[in-house]
């Protein structure tokens, strides 16, 4: 949303060259802020070999403090998923080359710029952006992280920089602060309405064609025919989804409080059903993936 405030000021041009608003540039001049936003720049995420074994990738990063730089290092150190614009290709390190040319762009931290646009217009008062805190105040559930050996116990992920995240990921919200930034964000509230349309101009991700994403948005198509649009989330012990129809009128938000773990995660996604269709109770039961899982924090990386 940041970015394509931006593009509505004439700040950025979203089919330009990342390179041409990034302090280094990008291996790939090719590369532009369009398919960054789209997932379509085949940068390769640098979460799938941070986080191949789950917990011993986390407690690897847990404290750690990474510059937007390294992660990208990380990512560019690696051959690229395909060409730029060729496919989609969930990277989470998009989200860290968009948050670092939003602060090279406009000279302030991101966290500046989510408050003054998001935070404060909408009167977010439970939602931040945490980076590189680990102690949180007031409410707030703790994470728990399963094991890839699900015989071990569980581990408290609550306290973390989340500097792996940075901006793809390090905002802590409550369930009606997310309801209230998605219903503003799809009934125009935030975004002009060229802006608003590039964001829900959505293409296919999945074979079935239900799934699809647009600049920084995912869309569900549902049983009943609905579409929502919005974002799921996984950070170290916590799923959420959060989703919104196309005019804004109707929201839900739905959390759990662990994550590696695709029973759970298939669950949350029936919520949207349950929640937009009338289709009854999302259930563990009907929600159990027949094969392995993939979350948005490893995308690349199958988990059983």
């Amino acid at each position: 949303m940041v970015l394509l405030q931006l593009a509505a000021e004439g700040r950025v041009d979203l089919d330009a060259p990342a390179n041409r608003y990034l302090p280094e540039p990008l291996p790939d001049d090719r590369i532009t802020v369009r398919h960054l936003l789209s997932h379509r720049s085949g940068l390769y995420d640098y979460a799938n070999d941070m986080f191949y074994d789950t917990v011993p990738g986390f407690e690897a990063v847990r404290n750690k403090v990474f510059s937007y730089q390294e992660l990208i290092d990380l990512s560019t150190a690696r051959p690229p998923n395909n060409e730029p614009g060729a496919a989609y290709s969930y990277s989470n390190t998009n989200f860290v080359v968009l948050g670092q040319l939003v602060e090279h762009l406009t000279g302030t931290p991101i966290a500046t710029q989510y408050q003054q646009r998001i935070f404060a217009p909408l009167r977010l008062r439970n939602t931040s952006y945490v980076h590189p805190r680990t102690t949180l105040s007031g409410s707030y559930a703790r994470g728990y992280l399963r094991p890839d050996d699900t015989a071990l116990p569980l581990v408290d992920s609550t306290e973390q920089t989340a500097s792996w995240a940075q901006s793809a990921g390090a905002v802590i919200s409550s369930a009606k602060d997310l309801n209230r930034f998605f219903s503003a964000l799809l009934s125009g509230e935030l975004l002009p309405a060229e802006q608003l349309d590039a964001m829900t101009t959505m293409v296919p991700v999945t074979a079935d064609g239900k799934q699809s994403y647009g600049l920084g948005l995912r869309a569900r198509k549902l049983s009943c025919g609905t579409t929502v649009y919005g974002h799921t989330g996984t950070v170290q012990g916590y799923y959420t989804y959060a989703f919104t129809t196309g005019d804004g009128a109707r929201s839900m938000t739905s959390l759990a409080n662990t994550s590696n773990n695709g029973t759970v995660n298939t669950t949350l996604g029936a919520t949207l059903d349950a929640a937009f269709c009338g289709s009854g109770p999302a259930t563990a039961k009907s929600a159990v993936p027949a094969r392995g899982f993939t979350e948005d924090i490893a995308p690349q990386v199958t988990r059983r």
